[in-house]
């Protein structure tokens, strides 16, 4: 439990201090920083480059700065990352990377030109007939601007061996991952909720090599530790993120823990990897038509509601907790259609709403409570 407890403390510190995370890799290795926003950003390729890619998906702040773009019913990452780049929280990064999977991070992308001139926006168009070779083509035309803005940035040329070199460090880092909430579900007395949202959430704000060794120690550690059987109620959470740390707390004090994950936050970002072949840039762009069971890809088939209903079976969970971030309009949409399908499975469901700028958990707590006493009555 010491080396457990000590990898912990560590992904930790880094959560607690992404800023100082960020500079503190700038000033080891004299190179750049790169922001992410959400979500499925090519990170491979500012990885390539030797540049530490940031994940850039909000947090707690009080809003005020970023109410001049953005209207109160838009959704609170992108709030919360606006009002961070008005205060100048971005700064040491060299530039950032927006998808627009949405509409709101369509106005993101442009309200960034004014709201954050000092650091370069590079944005992505993402196809929705990503599954013809047409959209593959339109993608991978895509990621050559991204690969030539990374070129610029670091002042070095991006080999196909090198893309292809970082391509690998991300397959393993997914791989390691999946095989981490795994060994994850089988010591929830040891990861609990908030503890395995921070492993995750580390990636982040480290080098995915860097992160993938820690993470693979952690697994091998987990392993070693005798089995013990839970005796709470095994949870899946589904949505775009499950924060603050003080609602993911409400469920390990409710005798609930998380034995797996549909979250745009979390799980969705390494359950699907780069496929085999020599071109890196036609890798990622075929990486894309692969994924599924997500509301900010288009899904005519619809598959979300069967896959959640296929983790829960296959982790024995109790029911599904869907976290709602609010105004996000993909996933109110898909909400009534996969809501039904776990009803006709006779699969549970919580809907909670998550805001970023909620002061705490406590409008949860009863919600949360209630839903534990459903589990256990049944």
């Amino acid at each position: 439990m010491e080396k457990i407890n000590a990898i912990i403390a560590e992904m930790n510190t880094v959560v607690s201090s992404p800023k100082k995370a960020v500079s503190a890799f700038k000033e080891e290795t004299g190179k750049e920083a790169v922001g992410c926003l959400p979500v499925y950003c090519p990170e491979e390729i500012v990885h390539a480059a030797g540049i530490l890619p940031v994940g850039m998906w909000g947090g707690q702040t009080a809003l005020s700065k970023s109410h001049t773009y953005f209207p109160a019913f838009a959704c609170s990452i992108l709030q919360s990352a606006m009002e961070f780049a008005l205060n100048g929280v971005y700064d040491n990064l060299a530039a950032v990377i927006i998808p627009a999977p949405c509409d709101t991070l369509k106005s993101f992308g442009q309200d960034w030109i004014s709201a954050a001139p000092q650091v370069r926006s590079i944005p992505i168009v993402y196809p929705q007939m990503s599954r013809i070779e047409e959209g593959v083509e339109y993608l991978k035309s895509e990621f050559e601007i991204v690969k030539k803005a990374m070129e610029e940035i670091s002042g070095e040329t991006i080999t196909d061996e090198a893309l292809n070199n970082s391509i690998a460090v991300y397959n393993e880092y997914r791989k390691t991952m999946r095989e981490f909430v795994k060994a994850a579900a089988e010591h929830l007395e040891i990861i609990t909720p908030a503890i395995r949202h921070l492993l995750i959430k580390a990636a982040f704000f480290m080098e995915k090599g860097k992160h993938t060794s820690m993470m693979k120690e952690l697994i091998s550690e987990l392993k070693a530790q005798p089995k013990v059987e839970y005796k709470g109620k095994k949870v899946v959470l589904t949505g775009i993120m499950a924060e603050p740390d003080s609602l993911l707390d409400l469920f390990a004090q409710n005798n609930m823990a998380v034995v797996a994950d549909d979250l745009a936050h979390e799980s969705r970002l390494f359950r699907t990897d780069v496929p085999d072949g020599e071109d890196g840039l036609e890798r990622l762009a075929r990486q894309w038509p692969l994924m599924e069971g997500c509301s900010l890809i288009y899904d005519p088939q619809k598959k979300r509601g069967q896959m959640l209903i296929d983790i829960v079976r296959e982790n024995r969970a109790d029911g599904v907790v869907l976290c709602m971030m609010k105004f996000c309009d993909p996933e109110e949409f898909d909400y009534p259609i996969f809501r039904k399908e776990l009803e006709a499975a006779g699969i549970p469901l919580l809907y909670l709403e998550i805001d970023q700028q909620m002061p705490s958990a406590e409008q949860a707590r009863t919600r949360i409570q209630s839903f534990a006493e459903m589990l256990d009555s049944m």
